[in-house]
């Protein structure tokens, strides 16, 4: 892995030395096709951009579907999908390597990223600036592929992706600003189906702005003790033992929204009912989570992939059904 190797399991790396803890272990995949299948030079990149790790891309792109089928008359273009879900992958790879930029030395001082590429040494700073612009190619042809104002939109989003990376060091609320910068396919998805941004895909986007408020302090939680020792912020640290009463409060403002957008669209009842599936899968990740085990954090928040297809299913029958 580079110059430097570090104990996987179970340890707290800060200052420079190895400390036993009680945080999660690496994040790298042992066995993933990644390390079985792919070249020792082409390995790192893509750790570096997470495919070994998909849960993000789906986060990411699940917004784009949504607004595309919102936006859509019935079944949404699968032609549309299929493009978001490039994008979707180059521009999370994107996203994640400017992050292990900016935060090498955090990472290198926390157990679950110390093996990432840049910090153990892997890929340098100036190899992975060049693979973040390859990345940024590739999410560009796709987005051309769209109407002029869908462009214009796509490019905009660019301002939080570069300001995120930052907000971690300032504020308690960096998860605030993810919600603003993961789910802006909820915008890009309906201008590129509409030419416009209009009243659902706004009350969409602030709909999904809760929704990663509560699956990334879920997320966040996973970190928590080894954030606080190298001076990280996060909403996990700033809401403690009263988590659970506000994840109760951002996913009830996700419902709340998405019935709205789908009220202003026109949608039919399966919406709803999908809808209602939706709000219940959300109340079990709040019921039964457990804060104080990164284990389970995890299991949480990958399970916002479920909600997420609930979700797609329910708007695109209360389309087909309108």
């Amino acid at each position: 892995m580079g110059a430097r190797t570090w104990q996987r399991d179970r340890e707290c790396v800060y200052n420079g030395t190895m400390t036993t803890g009680t945080n999660t272990a690496s994040d790298i995949r042992v066995g993933h096709w990644v390390e079985r299948l792919v070249p020792d030079l082409a390995r790192p990149y893509l750790r570096m951009a997470r495919i070994d790790r998909p849960i993000g891309t789906w986060l990411l792109l699940f917004p784009c579907w949504w607004s595309v089928a919102l936006a859509s008359s019935g079944w949404p273009s699968l032609y549309f999908m299929i493009l978001f879900a490039v994008g979707a992958l180059v521009m999370r790879g994107a996203g994640c390597t400017l992050n292990d930029i900016v935060d090498r030395d955090f990472d290198a001082r926390v157990a679950r990223t110390a093996l990432r590429p840049i910090p153990s040494g892997a890929v340098s700073v100036p190899q992975a600036v060049a693979f973040i612009g390859f990345l940024l190619l590739i999410g560009f042809t796709v987005l051309v592929q769209f109407n002029g104002f869908a462009v214009l939109v796509g490019v905009a989003s660019l301002a939080l992706v570069a300001v995120y990376p930052f907000m971690k060091r300032i504020t308690y609320w960096p998860q605030a600003v993810l919600g603003l910068t993961f789910t802006y396919g909820a915008l890009l998805g309906w201008a590129a189906v509409r030419g416009s941004l209009d009243g659902p895909a706004v009350v969409l986007y602030a709909g999904c702005f809760f929704w990663t408020l509560g699956y990334d302090t879920i997320y966040a939680h996973q970190d928590k003790e080894d954030d606080a020792l190298v001076g990280i912020k996060s909403t996990a640290l700033l809401f403690g033992d009263t988590t659970k009463r506000w994840l109760s409060f951002f996913f009830s403002a996700t419902i709340v929204l998405f019935a709205l957008a789908g009220a202003m669209t026109g949608l039919a009842w399966p919406f709803y009912a999908a809808l209602a599936l939706a709000a219940g899968q959300f109340i079990w990740q709040v019921w039964t989570l457990d804060i104080n085990d990164p284990k389970d954090c995890l299991a949480k928040f990958k399970s916002n992939r479920l909600f997420s297809w609930i979700v797609l299913a329910g708007i695109i029958a209360g389309q087909v059904a309108a």
